[in-house]
């Protein structure tokens, strides 16, 4: 779904599921510094097939998949640099009682 067209121009889309946006993507002025976004994945070869198809689209290793414990036991996480120096990362959680 798109909001806030001006002037056949979309101004912001919002991704989600059915009529429900979780994640926003809007034009603005250019941001300097450093940008992570994180994306949840559902399992962990989810992760690991982000990272393949990041490195094979252009992508810049930043942290293969693998545990990162120092977050959380269960924390699985992939980290990918664009081209344009976006930190990148697909993780997925995993909890035990």
């Amino acid at each position: 779904m798109s909001y806030g067209a001006t002037e056949g121009q979309v101004d912001h889309v919002g991704y989600g599921s059915g009529s429900k946006p979780y994640f926003w993507i809007g034009r603005g002025e250019e941001i300097g510094g450093y940008v992570h976004l994180a994306f949840p994945a559902p399992d962990r070869p989810s992760v690991d097939a982000f990272y393949s198809a990041a490195l094979q689209a252009g992508g810049q290793d930043n942290g293969a998949p693998g545990l990162r414990p120092q977050y959380h036991q269960g924390y699985y996480g992939a980290f990918v640099l664009t081209p344009e120096g976006l930190n990148l990362e697909a993780v997925h959680h995993t909890f035990t009682a």
